[in-house]
């Protein structure tokens, strides 16, 4: 049976692709423009360059369509039901506002208030249920939303978390009279407390189902019309992978799916390379996404928020991202200042150099007519030559004119913006988050991360970049080596002190159980499966919880779990996460978080290495003129991947490859390690 995995990373303007021969050790690249509206078509023919789809054994997917739904408002119509009294939690949300000091909210949530209504029932925050649901109104309302034209159903009763009775309930009386499959209740997607938080995560999933569900119902007709019998994944939020059947179930955990396969790889690379703390910044076509990794491990938030008002409480890597990439449409608002996205021109029509149709310049626009795109090798290999003439026209027309400036002097206006706001997302999760930027190499990658790596090194002041082999198909390599991961959390909500060590024990142990059998029913293979466990606490009075990893592991039957070891793991998270302790006070336990992370088997970095018989003039291509700081640089070329290890190459110089390019700016030098990464420092 073949071992062949191909990763696959649908972007706004590009599909990247990894495939990667288990059995024999080799691997190829693939780079195709993404066709934005029917992904499948660029998804497929991505696929068909490694050969007959029908010998592929799995497939793994990155995908951004759940995030795009979110941020375009593109889901499906959702009714909520909910109990009486609580039909304005989605609004009132925690009391925030997009405005501070407007004088009206302008937030709409994703469902609209006709289309929440509420049934008597009532469980109360102990578990004890005070009113029963009554079946035949929870049907009334199902036909009523029906009637309003729902497409997706979701079910959310106060205190839920504590007793799903009447949740489940509602949700067996609803399915019998509900047309469709996307119908849930939010003890399925989140049985913790919080009803806001609950009531957001679960309206999303909702709002995401027909849409993350028809997406992957082409993809799975796409691959099965090719004859493929192998298996299909998704990467989660959480950079671990879940099988297309739980992606249905759950679309709400494919929020940063695309995003987080990036890091994973970055990490992973830069973890190989020497560089445990780095930030990684992945540029493609429409945005620009930052994380940090921090002694190569990377970091998990509980929560996100997706945009204003859109909150999801699920695993995810922290990942910061700005409408700042390739494709970003650069113009001069109305006061008068250059402005860099968030608006993209996409893949269609592309950037106004593409010759499809767009007159607006864009980021990419500006990287040719400075000569640091070489305008007759573009990447992505559907287009022959790129039209600089076209592209310094529009930028001349819509950048340079309104503000006096000349073509070449608008297009380094452009890309000084542009890295403006790229400096200020990596500040966001570095300085501001008490980290001295110093200590970090940037890993930047996607098409046009490594094109700006000389600005980010010198604007944040970092100490390096570290460009992958693979600059370009990061994320899509980040979809093959991901491990299998679920997720699962239960809220407990009691105090240390009256803990029953017993009790706790026996959820813990069922809880791994059952988040084993997910991972197993995934069918891809792994070397272990290790089972994670963790703690949501704080001290009495405190609203919010620290999270608190707990040192032990299901063994026979029980973790072996104490009061004691429970107040140890506590006091040295909290005191890790503010530097001292609150003696005295009373200690309550909030959440258990349980993971089970199948392991893969270990991806040798090593084959991604340079040729022992590279050489250095054999990887030169000449020189042509390349602008940096006002003026013409004649600039030294190289074909990137033809460079041996050990290189060494003083900039001003351009790395160029398939699926990326390299700019070397002056003042600074390139080095190729043993990976075949190119590390960028300031020169000696």
């Amino acid at each position: 049976m073949s071992a062949t995995i191909v990763g696959v990373d649908v972007g706004g303007t590009f599909t990247d692709l990894f495939c990667y021969d288990e059995a024999a050790g080799r691997f190829r690249t693939a780079k195709v423009p993404s066709n934005r509206g029917d992904e499948a078509v660029g998804f497929l023919d991505g696929l068909k360059s490694f050969g007959p789809v029908a010998q592929l054994a799995s497939v793994v997917h990155g995908t951004t369509v759940g995030t795009n739904a979110l941020l375009e408002r593109k889901g499906a119509k959702v009714g909520l039901i909910t109990t009486r009294g609580f039909r304005d939690v989605l609004e009132m949300r925690r009391r925030d506002r997009l405005h501070t000091w407007g004088l009206w909210g302008d937030f709409l949530p994703v469902v609209d208030r006709d289309m929440r209504l509420e049934v008597a029932e009532r469980t109360l925050a102990d578990g004890s249920i005070r009113a029963a649901v009554d079946p035949a109104e929870v049907q009334a309302a199902v036909r009523t939303l029906v009637a309003q034209g729902a497409e997706a159903l979701a079910i959310v009763f106060i205190n839920a978390y504590a007793n799903p009775a009447n949740e489940q309930a509602a949700l067996a009386a609803a399915r019998a009279v509900w047309p469709g499959e996307a119908i849930a209740c939010s003890s399925q997607i989140l049985p913790e407390i919080r009803e806001f938080e609950r009531t957001s995560t679960t309206a999303l999933n909702a709002y995401l189902q027909p849409v993350v569900g028809s997406y992957l119902g082409k993809l799975d007709a796409a691959l099965a019309g090719e004859g493929f019998g192998g298996r299909f994944h998704i990467v989660q939020s959480n950079g671990g992978v879940m099988s297309t059947a739980t992606a249905r179930r759950l679309p709400v955990r494919t929020a940063l799916s695309g995003p987080a396969a990036g890091v994973i790889a970055a990490a992973a690379i830069a973890r190989e390379a020497g560089f445990p703390d780095v930030i990684t910044g992945d540029l493609g076509g429409t945005s620009f996404d930052v994380s940090l990794v921090v002694g190569g491990g990377t970091a998990l938030a509980a929560q996100t928020t997706i945009d204003f008002g859109l909150v999801i409480r699920t695993p995810m890597i922290e990942i910061s991202t700005i409408g700042a990439g390739g494709g970003s449409i650069a113009h001069v608002d109305a006061g008068g200042l250059l402005q860099v996205g968030p608006e993209s021109a996409g893949s269609r029509p592309g950037p106004v150099c593409y010759g499809q149709g767009n007159t607006r310049p864009t980021l990419t626009d500006a990287n040719v007519v400075l000569g640091r795109i070489n305008a007759e090798r573009p990447i992505g290999g559907k287009l022959a030559r790129l039209d600089v003439e076209a592209a310094k026209a529009a930028i001349l027309a819509h950048v340079g004119a309104p503000l006096g400036l000349d073509a070449m002097a608008a297009a380094e206006a452009i890309l000084r913006v542009a890295n403006a706001r790229m400096a200020g997302a990596i500040r966001l999760v570095s300085i501001e988050r008490g980290h001295d930027p110093s200590r970090f190499a940037v890993v930047p990658f996607g098409g046009g991360g490594a094109l700006h790596t000389g600005a980010l090194i010198r604007e944040v002041g970092l100490k390096a970049a570290l460009v992958p082999r693979f600059p370009g198909v990061t994320s899509a390599l980040g979809c093959v080596i991901a491990d299998i991961r679920h997720d699962q959390v239960q809220t407990v909500n009691l105090t240390l002190e009256a803990m029953d060590e017993a009790a706790l024990d026996r959820r813990m142990v069922a809880e791994a159980a059952a988040a084993r059998a997910v991972v197993e029913a995934a069918g891809l293979a792994v070397e272990r499966i290790d089972t994670v466990f963790e703690l949501d606490m704080h001290y009495a009075g405190q609203t919010h919880t620290v999270a608190v990893p707990l040192p032990v592991a299901v063994q026979g039957g029980s973790t072996g779990l104490t009061r004691a070891i429970v107040h140890e793991a506590f006091e040295r998270a909290y005191q890790t996460s503010f530097s001292r302790l609150l003696p005295g006070l009373g200690v309550r336990i909030v959440n258990l978080r349980t993971a089970a992370i199948g392991r893969r088997p270990r991806f040798d970095l090593g084959l991604l290495a340079p040729e022992k018989e590279a050489t250095v003039e054999g990887a030169r291509r000449g020189s042509r003129p390349v602008w940096f700081g006002g003026a013409w640089h004649d600039t030294a070329i190289y074909a990137r991947l033809e460079l041996p290890e050990g290189a060494t190459i003083p900039g001003p110089a351009i790395l160029e490859q398939p699926d990326a390019t390299t700019v070397v700016d002056p003042g600074l030098v390139a080095r190729v390690d043993r990976l075949g990464n190119v590390i960028v420092e300031r020169a000696a």
